[in-house]
């Protein structure tokens, strides 16, 4: 059974990312310089992927990717260098006639005067950089696919516990941050409190949470007042990002008393960016310890995940006590 959500505050649906953002994303890292074309930063980047452009650059453009961005590397500066200077123009200019807007020289690189020429005609962005083409290739489609990620922002607040990402989420005032607070505690970790981001993972379809950059390790309770985590309980007691693996809905239990399922035989997820994340709804009344019911509730969907479902081995073994009884009888 899946249940949605109505605690979403924010989507990032159709996550737009730019050349502007590639270049500030981590600029120690790609060591991207502009060449041409900055008033065009705003191009937006519609493919993670990198591509060589050779085979293009002879003249063969079947299945060219001109939506990714293009590296120019050792090996198609040498060919370019190969031709006279018109044809050299021309077949770089080709790039951008056929649909390419981004041009990166890698390997310290430097495009020509008409090469720049055809990339301001054409409305193209040209950028270089010192890095080996393998190792920015490598580095950017990374950073490309962590911009790129579906993401989400969550009332709501998560923790890790006993090794696993755990939302805790409700209607305010039901005890979450006090709940998380307990958690700690016992040693447990933050990852968010009251809000927390999650973003899919595109290569392994999995959700992780972290906290807002202005909100991050501290928390909000009620009573006391804001907290800073580490602070108080060390840096072992806060995570930058964990993996989301379970949602757990606190209710009040006049709400939900009929509905309330006491053997656990029904298993409901929450559907979060396309990914079905299991859901545990525990019923919130006067004298319930939270933090022990979470903390359960966590070990029992570890031990799920493993193979180990207590709901499965005790029907069986239920069933095999029946059919000796009854062959007892018969």
């Amino acid at each position: 059974m899946t249940m949605s959500g109505d605690s979403v505050s924010s989507e990032a649906e159709g996550v737009r990312v730019t050349a502007q953002d590639l270049l500030q994303a981590d600029p120690g890292r790609l060591r991207l310089a502009v060449v041409a074309g900055g008033n065009g930063a705003d191009i937006a980047i519609e493919d993670t992927i990198m591509n060589r452009p050779g085979l293009a650059l002879t003249g063969f453009w079947e299945d060219f990717a001109p939506r990714r961005v293009q590296l120019i590397g050792n090996a198609e500066r040498a060919y370019l260098a190969s031709l006279p200077p018109d044809t050299r123009a021309a077949r770089f200019g080709a790039l951008f006639e056929h649909g390419a807007r981004i041009c990166i020289f890698t390997n310290g690189h430097a495009p020509s005067e008409a090469e720049i020429a055809q990339a301001r005609r054409h409305g193209g962005v040209l950028l270089a950089t010192p890095l080996l083409t393998r190792d920015f290739a490598r580095d950017a489609t990374f950073i490309l696919e962590e911009l790129a990620a579906p993401r989400i922002a969550l009332y709501g607040t998560m923790v890790e516990v006993r090794g696993l990402g755990v939302l805790l989420e409700g209607a305010p005032g039901l005890g979450k941050s006090e709940t998380a607070l307990g958690l700690i505690k016992r040693g447990c970790a933050l990852v968010a409190d009251d809000l927390t981001c999650l973003r899919k993972d595109m290569a392994t379809n999995m959700i992780f949470g972290s906290a807002s950059a202005s909100t991050a390790h501290y928390m909000e309770i009620r009573g006391i007042g804001i907290i800073h985590v580490p602070s108080m309980f060390g840096v072992d007691a806060v995570r930058g990002e964990k993996r989301l693996h379970l949602v757990i809905t606190f209710r009040h239990l006049d709400e939900i008393r009929d509905e309330v399922d006491r053997t656990g035989q029904t298993r409901l997820t929450r559907n979060i960016l396309g990914v079905e994340i299991p859901n545990a709804v525990i019923p919130v009344s006067e004298g319930r310890d939270l933090v022990n019911l979470v903390e359960t509730a966590a070990q029992q969907r570890k031990l799920i995940d493993e193979g180990h479902d207590s709901v499965e081995q005790l029907s069986q073994r239920l069933k095999r006590r029946a059919d000796r009884r009854r062959a007892e009888i018969e």
